[in-house]
């Protein structure tokens, strides 16, 4: 396995997991500040945002090693 390889792989698994820590974070904040299901749903629509940039940029490279570029 090469270090760039390596690299890739341990972003994409360090993310991931940063991700879960984040919503779960982000739920037990709403719990406890009692956010409601209106405060809550901001929330994690924010979170979400910044998974679907992270998904459609994996998306991008892929797309571009795919073809070479």
């Amino acid at each position: 396995m090469s270090e760039e390889m390596f690299a890739t792989w341990a972003v994409r698994i360090c993310v991931g997991f940063l991700i879960a820590m984040m919503f779960f974070i982000v739920f037990q904040l709403a719990h406890e500040n009692k956010a409601g299901k209106y405060g809550t749903m901001i929330l994690l629509i924010a979170l979400m945002m910044g998974v679907l940039g992270f998904g459609i940029k994996l998306g991008v490279e892929l797309i571009l090693s795919h073809h070479g570029l």
